[in-house]
């Protein structure tokens, strides 16, 4: 009897320990994520007022400086590795590895892992993905612009 409560109790644990959401929780869509597999560079980044707006990207920079950043989408273990190098501008250079998926609601779920594990890292970036062909695709993020969401929308472009 008491091997059953145990169990029983080991069961609730697991099970309440599991994330709720339902974007990270989900099916994968592998045949999308294989349409990534390469290397990538933004070509433009634009959003509503990007002219006289600063928006600081993934916690990492001015946006300005993600164009002309190299990414490269590994699909069958889903990491690769982002880099902002523009020597035109006076964006700091930046490197980091990252895990990403894209989930069958079409959110692509990143993770800027730097010098930590990926089950380390504890917070990421949820993007809408939009537009995908072999050689190009949009990464859509929502900002807080004058208390208003806007649209925010990095294009790739394979290399």
């Amino acid at each position: 009897m008491k091997k059953i409560f145990y169990i029983f109790l080991l069961s609730i644990t697991i099970i309440g320990c599991n994330s709720t959401s339902s974007v990270v929780n989900t099916k994968l869509d592998n045949k999308t994520e294989r349409m990534l597999k390469g290397n990538f560079t933004v070509t433009s980044v634009s959003f509503p007022g990007s002219d006289y707006l600063q928006v600081n990207s993934f916690n990492l920079a001015d946006s300005k400086c993600f164009i002309g950043s190299n990414w490269t989408f590994i699909s069958n273990n889903n990491k690769g590795e982002m880099a902002i190098n523009n020597p035109k501008t006076s964006c700091k250079d930046f490197s980091s590895p990252i895990t990403w998926y894209i989930n069958n609601e079409g959110s692509f779920v990143l993770k800027i892992i730097n010098d930590y594990k990926a089950k380390e890292v504890n917070n990421g970036y949820v993007l809408n993905i939009n537009n995908v062909t072999e050689t190009s695709f949009d990464l859509v993020d929502e900002i807080n612009v004058g208390g208003q969401l806007k649209n925010i929308t990095y294009s790739f472009q394979k290399q």
